[in-house]
């Protein structure tokens, strides 16, 4: 039977597969090989197991992290002056650098064996949101030597030598770390990397020794200016095979002095006017010693596999922590202007369509926090899920533009004119820097998430393609039979279980929780199926097509994301008590992932070149039409009224936004007349009453409804002069700087301290 089988079914099919999939390039298996499958692989696979969801620990900081939050973080913050930072001094001050460098600031991730703090993948996160949302230049300051850099490449690969003496040296700050990777001609394309160095003899210290012969041009490198360090990723060739492993070793990764002859740095590129270090690094025939390769001569031409592995710290930590960042920040401060800032008599939050921008703020905030903490918690459990990490650089990058620029609409002049009352510009300024680096967003989407996760996270396609691979044609054969009638029968069971669920709506899915969140995990396990049947449809008649069909993949991978997003959403529900205040943001945040990962599989379908496949995935997965729809405006208002309250939920959705209680800072400003005006809400509400009771004139000044209220008896002296008080505060807080005609007062303030604030509010 089973050689029946084969002849007829299996061995045809394994020649089409073989003609139809390239086979995998040693960068592209390296790829696969370095990362792990985590919670992605479950959403692929057609059938999470929400429990196990569930069962992932709750992300806790330790005492000790806590403490450095509470103490060392807060210090430092209380130390930033940004407008002083970005607009004049283009640097972070030396009090600044010195206490960053003696608290340990840039080991976080560094062993305690070291001198290095040793924090979880969670703290490194927590610290780099709670300083984004006061400093993005000091942020990027800090994230990048705890990222992708000679620390975590030292602790993962170095050798004892190179760990004893580098370590010790970058936990302190007496040594400053750059990574060299991105040049003119290689950015996200790490393997196109020109740079180039030649195995060689050379002298060094005034002898002969093996080596290397180096030259590179690097740009965009962040603490160039001020490294004493040079982490470096180059091709390495051995012309005359001195190291026996070939002549084209491949990409590989060396930590060289920048003060060694040769290496050029200390120029500076200007990002967006933000005031990090940033610049470019040259060196032109530059000899090193074998013994600078991290890892030695046992890791040259392994530099591919060491960043692969490495960049899920840039990708997973630092760059999400901005975009949550940027969650807090607006969510803290934009609620509080929306009740503030009043037109027509009422604050403007209370208008439908500031309440639908406010809305989506919330919401995404919520779902920002939530993919922060899941995601290191993968990190914290020792996986290296390229895939989660892609998802997590990428959609939340995006998020954090799309509520910015919510955050600008609400804000409108005042956001928009430069100065210290506001708190927006440099954020502006900064999203874009993390939406570029660590692989642009573009590639990230289009080539990274389902490019990656079509293969790693299937649970038969990576077996396949190593089969269509292997010499041995008769032994790959026979065990393709075995794989392929277990893909056809997984395959199947997915087709009828996606069919089923979108012609009874989810019904009969099960789900490990009841109440007003049941649905939302019948509708993602019906999703995830819809996703496992579309990928093995786009696998199937694309092939190795499928890599050129971008904008299918990314749409593919949108919707693995989107599924991954609101799992984040849901396990944070249930970590934090099912509170019922969160409840909104909750259903905003999930029914927002549903309706985009919807869309995007509808919009793959639209746009599937194979008519056949199109008609038949749709008669599957939409035999109904897609009834996915976004949040309503009811959940949405619901979400802004949440944001222009006080109380928990409002703290556990902005906690890590920075408020000074310095008398001239922004935020600060802001919280308290929010503060201020909710305190006098009820004193308000009998002033309306008495307007609509036709006692006091509506059209009259602030000050003469008071009087006229006083002497009506409506009100007291005491909540008169509360009113004065609470909006004089308000009336503070909606004003922008403004300057002299040369802008020389702000050179002059600046250096005497006097903040160039509105008169009237002074």
């Amino acid at each position: 039977m089973t050689s029946y089988r084969r002849k007829w079914v299996s061995d045809p099919a394994f020649k089409m597969f073989k003609k139809v999939l390239p086979p995998l390039s040693d960068t592209e298996r390296e790829a696969m090989e370095a990362g792990s499958v985590w919670w992605e692989g479950d959403l692929f696979s057609g059938a999470p197991d929400w429990n196990k969801l569930h069962a992932y620990p709750k992300p806790t900081l330790t005492a000790e992290e806590q403490d450095f939050i509470d103490h060392q973080v807060e210090t430092l913050l209380d130390m930033i002056d940004d407008y002083q930072i970005v607009q004049k001094d283009r640097d972070l001050p030396k009090p600044v650098w010195d206490y960053l460098k003696k608290e340990r600031f840039f080991s976080l991730m560094i062993s305690k064996q070291y001198g290095g703090r040793e924090f979880s993948s969670l703290a490194n996160s927590t610290v780099v949101t709670k300083i984004a949302s006061r400093s993005i230049s000091a942020a990027v300051t800090v994230m990048v030597p705890n990222s992708l850099g000679p620390g975590e490449l030292l602790s993962h690969y170095g050798t004892d030598e190179q760990k004893s003496y580098w370590l010790p040296r970058l936990a302190v700050g007496d040594e400053i770390p750059c990574f060299a990777l991105t040049g003119p001609e290689a950015g996200s394309d790490a393997g196109a990397i020109p740079d180039t160095g030649y195995v060689c003899y050379g002298e060094h210290e005034g002898q002969k020794v093996l080596g290397i012969n180096l030259s590179w041009n690097k740009r965009y490198i962040t603490l160039a200016p001020v490294a004493t360090v040079l982490g470096l990723a180059f091709k390495l060739k051995d012309p005359e095979n001195l190291l026996s492993k070939g002549t084209d070793l491949g990409i590989t990764c060396a930590l060289i002095p920048t003060s060694h002859a040769g290496v050029e740095n200390g120029e500076r590129h200007d990002p967006l006017g933000l005031a990090f270090m940033n610049g470019p690094t040259r060196g032109k025939d530059v000899f090193i010693p074998m013994d600078w390769l991290i890892g030695g001569a046992d890791y040259a031409g392994k530099g591919w596999r060491m960043l692969v592995e490495c960049l899920s710290a840039g990708r997973g930590i630092s760059l999400p922590a901005l975009g949550t960042a940027v969650g807090h920040l607006t969510a803290k401060t934009t609620g509080a202007y929306s009740l503030v800032r009043k037109q027509f008599g009422l604050s403007i939050g209370r208008f439908e369509g500031v309440g639908e921008s406010l809305g989506r703020i919330g919401g995404l905030t919520y779902l920002l926090e939530a993919s922060r903490t899941l995601t290191t918690t993968a990190l914290d459990s020792g996986e290296k899920p390229g895939i989660v990490t892609a998802i997590a650089k990428y959609h939340m990058t995006e998020m954090g533009r799309t509520i910015l620029n919510d955050a600008m609409d609400i804000h409108s002049g005042r956001a928009i004119q430069q100065g210290p009352m506001n708190y927006l510009s440099h954020p502006y300024s900064g999203i874009p820097v993390a939406i570029t680096v660590e692989g642009a967003n573009i590639l990230t989407r289009n080539l990274m998430i389902f490019g990656q996760g079509a293969t790693r996270c299937h649970p038969y396609v990576l077996s396949e393609m190593e089969l269509a691979s292997d010499s041995d044609i008769e032994s790959a054969s026979a065990k393709f039979d075995s794989l392929l009638f277990k893909h056809i029968a997984h395959a199947t069971k997915n087709s009828l279980g996606a069919l089923s669920a979108a012609l009874t709506a989810s019904a009969f899915i099960s789900a490990p929780v009841s109440g007003k969140t049941k649905s939302y995990y019948k509708d993602m396990t019906r999703l995830s199926r819809a996703l496992a049947v579309s990928s093995d449809f786009a696998m199937l008649t694309l092939g190795g097509e499928l890599k050129r069909k971008e904008l299918i993949s990314a749409r593919l991978g949108d919707l693995l994301s989107y599924l991954y997003l609101a799992s984040a959403a849901l396990k944070r529900y249930q970590d934090e008590g099912q509170q019922e205040k969160d409840l909104p943001l909750l259903q905003y945040a999930v029914e927002h992932c549903l309706y985009q990962g919807a869309k995007s599989l509808q919009e793959a379908y639209d746009n599937f070149p194979v008519s056949w496949a199109k008609y038949a995935m749709k008669a599957l997965v939409f035999p109904l039409g897609n009834r996915f729809v976004p949040p309503s405006d009811e959940r949405t208002l619901q979400v802004a009224k949440l944001l222009m309250e006080q109380g928990e939920h409002r703290e556990r959705l902005t906690k890590l936004c920075y408020v000074s209680d310095k008398e001239d800072d922004a935020v600060g400003i802001m919280e308290r007349a929010f503060d201020a005006m909710l305190s006098v809400a009820p004193i308000e509400k009998k002033i309306t009453e008495a307007i609509k009771e036709k006692k006091i004139d509506k059209k009259q000044s602030l000050q003469e409804k008071l009087s006229m209220a006083k002497m009506l008896g409506i009100l007291s002296q005491e909540e008169v002069n509360k009113v004065l008080e609470a909006d004089k505060l308000r009336y503070r807080a909606i004003q922008v700087d403004h300057f002299s005609h040369d802008f020389a007062e702000v050179r002059t303030q600046r250096q005497s301290g006097i903040r160039p604030v509105d008169d009237d509010a002074a």
